[in-house]
């Protein structure tokens, strides 16, 4: 069953039950920057973070999407403001496909005793850093479903850096607000992976003809983000990991005109486009 059609069969039997927006959570930390003392200080931290994901209901309307989420915290050092211990952090999040964000300025409070929840009124730094993040990859998830569907979530994210930016711990939060813009905005990479997925459940189901109406729309996508926001690293990213399925695809179905407009959309990529052109020669 393709990715869509298992969404609108959750929503058809949908339930007051706990809704599992995010399926596995695989959380890393680098602490070797850390004193002895300050790595006791968060050893419940990982189990607390995968709770925190698993746990809390993101979005009512999208149920059973069971997104993987793969974190990873290097632990700089602690500052001390007032009698809170402050750890200084670099930070990497992905749904270990085509969503990844890095964030190279974190701070935040944590005491071990303390259960991380989301308050949509009282901010508070880690588990708003971490909701802020959470509705990133939900956005994009959801952006595969739906035309603009991660609208709300990409707002939720926004309302969070604004609070973060107004509170007293004010740093990357600045950046975090920029961010969520610029992804919300970037409406041809919204575009090109809605039509992507689309594709690829189409071609499953043998239908040649509407994949290649969704591959040129997501082609579309790619130019348009390319126009309104340059080389932007989203859409870099989202080109490099799907690049192979797309060369190879687009040469099982003989499209040798698609290939060389995807060679000028994707430069970095040219020689795999290229190869796949080759490989149609022979």
């Amino acid at each position: 069953m393709g990715k869509r059609k298992s969404l609108l069969f959750a929503l058809t039997f949908f339930s007051s039950s706990l809704l599992a927006q995010f399926g596995s959570v695989e959380v890393n930390f680098e602490t070797r920057l850390l004193r002895s003392e300050e790595k006791q200080d968060i050893i419940n931290l990982k189990n607390g973070i995968i709770r925190f994901f698993t746990t809390t209901t993101w979005d009512e309307s999208y149920s059973d999407l069971t997104i993987p989420v793969h974190i990873q915290i290097v632990f700089e050092g602690v500052t001390i403001k007032g009698n809170e211990k402050i750890f200084n952090c670099q930070a990497l999040f992905s749904n270990g496909a085509d969503i990844r964000f890095f964030d190279k300025s974190v701070q935040f409070y944590y005491n071990s005793g303390t259960s991380l929840y989301y308050d949509p009124v009282l901010f508070e730094p880690l588990s708003g850093f971490l909701a802020f993040y959470a509705n990133l990859i939900l956005a994009g998830e959801i952006d595969t479903y739906e035309f603009n569907g991660g609208n709300y979530a990409y707002e939720m994210a926004r309302d969070i850096a604004l609070r973060g930016s107004a509170s007293d711990y004010k740093k990357g939060w600045s950046s975090r607000i920029k961010l969520v813009d610029d992804l919300n905005r970037n409406m041809g990479l919204r575009k090109s992976r809605l039509a992507w997925y689309i594709a690829m459940d189409l071609l499953k189901d043998g239908d040649i003809e509407r994949a290649l109406e969704e591959i040129n729309s997501m082609m579309d996508g790619i130019e348009q983000s390319f126009q309104d926001l340059g080389r932007d690293n989203h859409t870099q990213f989202f080109l490099k990991v799907h690049s192979e399925t797309i060369a190879r695809t687009l040469a099982m179905l003989g499209q040798v005109e698609l290939l060389k407009d995807m060679k000028e959309l994707d430069p970095d990529r040219r020689d795999l486009y290229q190869d796949a052109l080759d490989s149609r020669s022979k």
